[in-house]
C-alpha cells in the first residue's frame, strides 16, 4: 500500500474543541502526518498549552485560537485567524461538544441548547463559512464528530444523541451538494472513550460497570486509537469515501 495517501504535507487543518481529548489526539495524527492545525476552543489556557506542546513534539506549526463555536461572530473571527496565519483551512474537523445527562422530562430549554448550539450549530458554522475556499481550492475534508449514539438511543441523552444523529444527517446532505468539487464530508462516529466528556460514567463504578457490559471488546477506548481513523478520513487515503460514518465503538453499535 502506498502510504503517501495518508501524507498531510502541505495541509492545514482546523478542529474545534482543540484542548480536548480527542482534539488532541486529532491534532497529533495530522501534525505527525505533516499538516499544520489551528486548534479553536473556549478555554485560552489549555489551548496554548496544547498548541505548544504539540508543535514541539512534532515539528509543525500548532496555533490555538480561542473562541467559542456557538456564536458566529466568534466563528468567522476564529476563521480569519487560521485562515492569516496559515494561508487557508484545507481539513476541517467538527469536533467541539457537551452533554448533559437527564430525562427528557427534567430537560430545560437552556439544556437543550447548551447541547444543540455545541454540537450541531458550531459544525453548521465552521462548515458554511470555510466550504466556499476548500470548494474554491478543488480538495477539502469536512468530519463532524457523531457518536455511537448517532445511530442508537440511550437514556438520559436526549439532546446528545439528538444532535449526533443530525450531524450525520448534515454531513449526507452536504457531502451531496459539494460531490463534485473536490471536497468530501464524512463523519467519525466513536463509542465509550476515556475522555473527560465521559467521566461521570467511569466515575460511577455502576454505570461504568454496565457499560463495559455492553462493549464487546469489554473495555472503554483510548483516544489514541481513533488517530488512525481521522487520518484516513482527512487524507486523501478517503477520496472515494464521502457521506458516511466510520464508527469505532468496540463492537457496541454490532448488537
Amino acid at each position: 500500500m502506498n502510504n503517501e495517501l495518508f501524507r498531510m504535507d502541505g495541509r492545514r487543518a482546523l478542529i474545534t474543541g482543540g484542548a480536548g481529548g480527542f482534539g488532541v489526539t486529532f491534532a497529533r495524527a495530522l501534525a505527525s502526518a505533516g499538516a499544520d492545525v489551528a486548534l479553536v476552543g473556549r478555554r485560552p489556557e489549555p489551548l496554548q498549552q496544547a498548541a505548544a506542546e504539540l508543535s514541539a513534539e512534532t515539528g509543525r506549526r500548532i496555533i490555538g485560537i480561542p473562541g467559542d463555536v456557538t456564536d458566529e461572530s466568534q466563528v468567522r473571527a476564529a476563521i480569519d485567524v487560521a485562515a492569516a496565519q496559515l494561508g487557508g483551512i484545507d481539513v476541517l474537523i467538527n469536533n467541539a461538544g457537551v452533554n448533559v445527562r437527564k430525562p427528557t422530562t427534567e430537560f430545560t430549554l437552556d439544556d437543550w441548547h447548551h447541547v444543540m448550539d455545541t454540537s450541531l450549530t458550531g459544525a453548521f458554522l465552521f462548515t458554511k463559512y470555510l466550504l466556499p475556499g476548500m470548494i474554491t481550492r478543488g480538495w477539502g475534508r469536512v468530519i463532524h464528530i457523531s457518536s455511537m449514539l448517532g445511530w442508537v438511543g440511550l437514556a438520559d441523552r436526549p439532546a446528545y444523541t439528538a444532535a449526533k444523529g443530525a450531524l450525520i444527517q448534515f454531513a449526507r446532505t452536504t457531502a451531496l451538494e459539494v460531490a463534485r468539487t473536490g471536497v468530501t464530508v464524512n463523519c467519525l462516529a466513536p463509542g465509550p472513550f476515556m475522555t473527560e466528556i465521559n467521566k461521570p460514567v467511569v466515575n460511577n463504578p455502576t454505570s461504568y460497570q454496565a457499560f463495559l457490559d455492553r462493549i464487546p471488546l469489554g473495555r472503554f477506548g483510548d483516544p489514541q486509537e481513533l488517530a488512525g481513523a481521522i487520518l484516513f478520513l482527512a487524507s486523501s487515503a478517503s477520496s472515494f469515501m464521502t457521506g458516511s460514518v466510520l464508527t469505532v465503538d468496540g463492537g457496541w453499535t454490532a448488537q
